[in-house]
């Protein structure tokens, strides 16, 4: 079983239509996919539409959520939620907006280094979508102030960059509370760099979380060992996910190159039966 369960789409920061992720994904020989955008689940009912014209293909409907932590923000995924949960779909539109008056404020202070982008511009790159430091970075490119939007987020909108602005994030703890609300499984993205790692994983287990990314991305071997000797000790399902954008770039991992164990996806869908979530939702 072949599975990438880390994918974006133009519904947030990701240049692919969901219906091209799925069109990608049969194309690369993936079995089971799930569409995690930031702060969104808009790609998830077209990305199931179009997955019932390959029914051998599995679309799990997830989504990402940036949280806010004393050292920085942490990422929580959430598997199976339940996309059309209206208070799931109220909190989100609120970080989505705040994600808007973020942007507008980092274009202003882009302007006063000098680099003037239009925020028109980057709504049309977000595509109707939530708006995301990507979008700016594009256009940042498009006007030839920076070579390559790794450049944009390196010396201006990265986190220590002179443009970069803070947004409203939810706290860790209450990330968590609205995947398990929207019945969904709450797993923590992408967790190499967290500060203090080993002691969060043990209180978010408590607070529900299911799993942790192991398999991300570019890891190494020692990495993931290390990961995984945490998901083991807490007993949690080891995922993993190439958090594709389709940037384009030449410096992504492809969709489906995270090689995710097929013990981890079938840990993943066992705790999906057990907990009797819908499993109509995944197709």
């Amino acid at each position: 079983m072949e599975a990438d369960l880390h994918l974006h789409t133009t519904a947030s920061d990701g240049r692919l239509e969901p219906e091209e992720i799925v069109g990608l994904a049969v194309k690369v020989g993936l079995d089971v996919i799930a569409i995690t955008d930031h702060d969104t689940v808009d790609g998830v009912a077209p990305a199931l539409a179009a997955a019932r014209a390959f029914p051998a293909l599995t679309v799990i409907p997830g989504v990402e959520i940036g949280t806010d932590v004393p050292h920085g923000e942490v990422h929580v995924l959430g598997y199976f939620v339940d996309y059309t949960d209206h208070k799931l779909a109220t909190s989100l539109r609120r970080l989505r907006d705040s994600r808007q008056g973020r942007a507008q404020k980092m274009i202003a202070k882009l302007s006063g280094l000098g680099m003037e982008i239009e925020w028109r511009r980057v709504r049309e790159l977000a595509q109707g979508g939530s708006v995301c430091r990507p979008h700016i970075a594009q256009a940042l490119s498009e006007k030839g102030y920076v070579s390559s939007e790794k450049e944009a987020f390196n010396k201006y909108i990265g986190r220590d960059g002179p443009a970069y602005v803070e947004r409203e994030k939810m706290l860790l703890a209450g990330a968590v509370k609205l995947v398990i609300e929207a019945q969904g499984l709450a797993v923590l993205a992408h967790p190499a760099d967290i500060t203090g790692l080993d002691e969060l994983v043990p209180e978010l287990e408590a607070a529900g979380l299911v799993g942790i990314e192991v398999y991300y991305r570019d890891y190494s071997s020692d990495t993931i060992d290390r990961l995984l000797a945490i998901a083991q000790e807490y007993g949690l399902v080891a995922t993993g996910g190439t958090d594709y954008h389709a940037f384009g770039d030449g410096s992504e991992v492809m969709i489906g190159e995270a090689l995710v164990p097929q013990q981890s996806v079938e840990q993943l869908f066992a705790l999906a039966d057990e907990r009797s979530l819908e499993l109509i939702r995944y197709h």
